[in-house]
């Protein structure tokens, strides 16, 4: 039973770059392949799976807005896929999404939206942006303190793509010069994104997160959080002094894992992809 529906303005091309398979169990739709430089603009069917596919958008960090994928719908997960593009990678628009073992890049808020979303054991790559840029991985889009929804990167490693290492190197020493990067910033006032047990690269900024505007005060109603990180870039000591900032205690940080965040336990095991349910 195929129950997603995927937009393309190339959607013609994506019967020979898919195989599509049924699970038997649940009927959810599988998507197993290699789809390149093909933008995929959305997924919206309920149950959707992928694994092994690559989804890139090619239109350059000079296109700005550039969507590789966007999943809205409810209990879908990729395992072992890229999405690959610049500035708004991938807008995990809504519901509950799970992602494990992809490699998700690209340089301003590729990973935004208002999903409840588990990125689990992924590779999370910024890409060099334009002269003048900084970089940002996330801009989550929460705007009610009521909405159980949040991005939560976890076990994952924040890592730099190879121009931004070489750049890195070459101008770490002139702050003028240095491409500043971060974790996060706030699409929305209610804003909530954590990073927890991840390697943090040492090109991330030691402030961590920025806010969207200087004229936008949501550093009180945004909660970023941060729990037992490691690497060159993890430390928390010169983090944003906001309010809305936290290095969460263990009891803090189980409230998004898979188990908890996004009822994994619940359909996670249907789905054949491995993942862990706590921390």
């Amino acid at each position: 039973m195929w129950r997603s529906r995927a937009t393309s303005p190339t959607l013609s091309s994506l019967a020979t770059a898919l195989t599509s398979l049924s699970s038997p169990a649940t009927g959810a739709s599988r998507m197993v392949g290699l789809l390149s430089d093909l933008p995929l603009s959305a997924v919206s069917g309920d149950g959707f799976l992928a694994r092994d596919i690559t989804i890139q958008n090619t239109a350059g960090p000079e296109k700005h807005q550039a969507v590789a994928l966007r999943m809205n719908a409810d209990l879908v997960a990729m395992y072992r896929c890229a999405i690959s593009g610049y500035q708004d990678t991938l807008y995990a628009h809504s519901f509950r999404q799970f992602y494990r073992e992809c490699d998700i890049s690209g340089t301003v808020d590729f990973i935004f939206g208002n999903a409840a979303a588990v990125f689990q054991a992924c590779d999370i790559i910024t890409r060099r942006p334009l002269p003048g840029q900084f970089t940002v991985v996330t801009a989550q889009s929460r705007d009610s303190p009521d909405q159980d929804t949040g991005i939560s990167i976890h076990n994952c490693s924040i890592i730099p793509a190879d121009d931004m290492l070489a750049d890195f190197h070459h101008n770490s020493s002139d702050t003028g010069k240095a491409i500043r990067s971060y974790l996060g910033r706030p699409w929305r006032a209610y804003s909530r994104t954590v990073v927890m047990e991840s390697w943090i690269d040492g090109f991330v900024d030691p402030a961590g997160w920025t806010q969207w505007s200087a004229a936008e005060d949501d550093r009180k109603t945004l909660y970023y959080a941060e729990f037992d990180n490691y690497g060159p870039g993890s430390g928390t000591d010169s983090r944003v002094a906001w309010p809305g900032f936290h290095v969460m205690d263990y009891d803090e940080a189980y409230n998004f894992t898979v188990s908890y965040f996004i009822t994994g336990d619940e359909w996670l095991a249907s789905t054949s992809f491995p993942y862990e349910d706590g921390i």
